[in-house]
């Protein structure tokens, strides 16, 4: 499975190959050295960046302690099964 995923862009491939170098828009870090890269229309989010940016959400949003990291440990695979 290719490592870059493109969204909102039509007539084009879901995802892009694997030697196409893409880099993310906050860490700046190349799709190379991530596990997976989300491409958008003028900006790009590493799977990490957006693992971030979804934590703060979460906690910003004050939501019960247990529900939050029930929710952070399915992100992350943690989430029992």
């Amino acid at each position: 499975m290719a490592k870059i995923v493109k969204l909102g862009a039509k007539n084009q491939k879901e995802e892009s190959e694997d030697k196409d170098l893409v880099y993310c828009s906050f860490c700046h870090r190349p799709n190379t050295q991530v596990l997976k890269m989300v491409q958008g229309p003028g900006v790009n989010i590493c799977s990490e960046c957006a693992m971030i940016a979804v934590q703060y959400l979460i906690l910003n949003d004050r939501m019960p302690s247990a529900e939050a990291q029930q929710i952070l440990d399915a992100f992350w695979g943690k989430a029992k099964r």
